[in-house]
């Protein structure tokens, strides 16, 4: 795992090496991970739309976006 950020993996995580790790660096932007390759890609993207994706994911399947 790269050092240069505190990466949390995810809650929903189970045992393995298919997890999502999210970091935030000094800036602020959001970066997201997985730690079967963790030195591969990263995603980056702002808060604002990690927020949007998260409240969607939590959304029921079928439910109107808010």
């Amino acid at each position: 795992m790269p050092h240069d950020h505190a990466w949390q993996k995810s809650s929903y995580c189970g045992q393995g090496d298919s997890c999502v790790h999210v970091a935030a660096d000094a800036t602020g932007t959001i970066k997201l991970t997985e730690s079967s390759d963790p030195t591969g890609a990263i995603v980056r993207t702002t808060p604002e739309a990690f927020s949007a994706l998260i409240r969607t994911t939590k959304r029921p399947a079928g439910a109107e976006p808010a």
